[in-house]
């Protein structure tokens, strides 16, 4: 910017804000102070005429010894559930492993023990390798459970 130019910048912000003061300082005060309001009466219901406006707006009420009452049910049923679910026994995990090639007996156990058929990956691979039959993993897709023994599941998978 050239020296003019810059002059002519800062008169005209001079001006502007010359102006704007003024009005600020000598234009017309329009607020007006607000007085203090008296509070509304308060209409006190009954408890009856309560229960009846609520009621009518669709809410439902109880009183505390209906609530105990109703949670008492409710955790009752929840624990004849909980019975039900105990008395059916063990819990069986079924899958369906796919072995491909190039996959290891370490892969399967793996395998195996994300999808809870048995508790260690690294003890069904030394198992395989004790019995000399990391070799003879068989790629196909297999049906295991978590019923089945160590035996038939190496007898399943591996040739």
């Amino acid at each position: 910017m050239t020296s003019n130019s810059l002059r002519s910048f800062a008169g005209g912000i001079l001006i502007a804000t010359s102006l704007i003061g003024a009005v600020y300082l000598f234009g017309p005060s329009e607020a007006s102070s607000t007085g203090k309001e008296e509070p509304a009466e308060v209409q006190k219901l009954s408890e009856d005429e309560m229960v009846k406006k609520l009621t009518s707006k669709g809410y439902v009420i109880h009183t505390e010894d209906q609530w105990n009452k109703q949670l008492k049910a409710m955790n009752e049923k929840q624990e004849e559930k909980a019975s039900d679910k105990k008395d059916d026994g063990k819990v069986i995990y079924k899958t369906m492993l796919t072995v491909s090639t190039g996959m290891t007996s370490i892969d399967v156990g793996n395998a195996l023990e994300q999808a809870n058929i048995i508790k260690d990956g690294l003890d069904f691979y030394k198992e395989v390798e004790k019995r000399g039959l990391e070799n003879e993993l068989r790629p196909g897709t297999f049906e295991v459970e978590s019923g089945m023994s160590t035996d038939e599941i190496i007898s399943t998978i591996f040739k």
